[in-house]
């Protein structure tokens, strides 16, 4: 579809039927470029190609079908660049404006609605009865650690939609399941996506490793809502089912390092800046909380693991206990017990969480070789829980 003309749609026509009402269309867009789709591939490309134009298009066939070819084109878009899409029934019986309501779609609408001399009420926007979107936690990946409810919920969603790796764990799918993945980096993208397709009625899971609410993409979901003021994202029957994380996987592996208060601290800088973490490492050091760091080390930021030790070895002895958890639940899971003294930050990667005792924790060898962690749930003398 060419960039000439973009205050013309596009015609692109899905079914054969739609010839006839096509004719009557071309009429009154006499510049209008027409193509015809033979399939759901090609129809994705020709209204990705409307988009990348910036040009509407005028869409005749099965509004699901035309949901399906749009979903992955409006992966990274976002709402305000989204230009109008109209669909038309292959009868000509109904006519929805669709996507683009901040660049006129409701305007191109009501003249196709004239074209094709229908009724007034033909015109208004769909209103489908709403869908459903869960945000669910798939756990630390063994998929006896799953929670039966989102199982289900993955059994009985129409799309699938997350970080590629995710999505992969998620399965196995159904033929007539869309899968909807994208970069790790995309999650408020994901998010629009995922209220886009459920706001037309369709049974949407987003999934997640380990909880969605911890550093994950139930936050990007409500976040999304939060922002958008589009009464159809409002209807839709939001759900968050949660999941086994990461520093839990890793505690229980590892004996009980959480049994008395810990806080969980992301390493990353991509979304706050390095001197906050620096001072909630300071201050949780202080307040001899054990300590769950998550997204510790990466290859575009390997310093910053060898900083936070440095903070907390100013607070806390060497021989403080450490648990290095990676990919804990999956077929390479490895644990490893060190500690504060001893442990290195090559030793970690961004599939480890890091779990750092409190003055308090303790570790003693296990009867099969390696080494139990626990916390106990007294704290000092003072206890009423302390053993006597």
């Amino acid at each position: 579809m060419s960039d000439s003309g973009k205050d013309t749609p596009g015609l692109l026509i899905l079914e054969s039927g739609g010839q006839r009402i096509s004719a009557r269309l071309q009429a009154a867009f006499q510049d209008a470029e027409l193509r015809m789709l033979d399939s759901e591939d090609a129809a994705t490309n020709g209204l990705r190609e409307a988009q990348e134009s910036g040009r509407s298009c005028i869409v005749i066939g099965d509004q699901d079908v035309i949901l399906l070819a749009l979903a992955p084109v409006l992966i990274g878009r976002s709402l305000g660049a989204i230009t109008p899409v109209v669909t038309v029934a292959a009868d000509g019986s109904r006519v929805v404006p669709l996507l683009g309501f901040a660049r006129g779609v409701e305007a191109l609408a009501w003249r196709v609605t004239e074209v094709l001399g229908l009724a007034q009420p033909a015109v208004e926007p769909l209103a489908p009865r709403p869908g459903r979107l869960a945000v669910v936690g798939l756990g630390p990946g063994a998929a006896g650690l799953m929670a039966p409810a989102v199982r289900e919920e993955l059994t009985r969603a129409q799309d699938i939609v997350g970080y590629t790796t995710y999505v992969e764990m998620a399965g196995p799918f159904r033929p007539d399941q869309r899968l909807l993945d994208s970069d790790n980096r995309q999650e408020m993208d994901r998010a629009r996506l995922a209220f886009e397709l459920a706001a037309q009625g369709r049974h949407v899971v987003v999934v997640s490793s380990g909880d969605p609410g911890v550093f994950a993409m139930a936050t990007a979901v409500v976040e999304a809502l939060d922002q958008s003021d589009d009464p159809a994202w409002r209807a839709v029957d939001l759900a968050i089912l949660p999941g086994i994380s990461a520093a839990q996987s890793a505690a229980a592996r590892a004996g009980a390092p959480l049994g008395h208060d810990f806080c969980v601290l992301s390493l990353s800088d991509n979304l706050k800046p390095w001197a906050t973490i620096e001072h909630r490492l300071e201050q949780t050091a202080l307040a001899d909380l054990v300590i769950a760091l998550y997204n510790p080390s990466s290859r575009a930021r390997p310093w910053q693991l060898a900083r936070a030790l440095d903070i907390l070895r100013a607070h806390r002895r060497p021989a403080t206990p450490i648990v290095l958890g990676r990919d804990i639940g999956r077929p390479d899971e490895r644990l490893t017990v060190t500690s504060l003294g001893e442990i290195r930050p090559e030793q970690v990667d961004m599939r480890t969480v890091v779990i750092v005792g409190s003055s308090l924790t303790r570790r003693f060898a296990r009867a099969g070789g390696g080494e139990w962690v626990y916390t106990p749930r007294w704290y000092g003398e003072g206890s009423n829980d302390a053993p006597a």
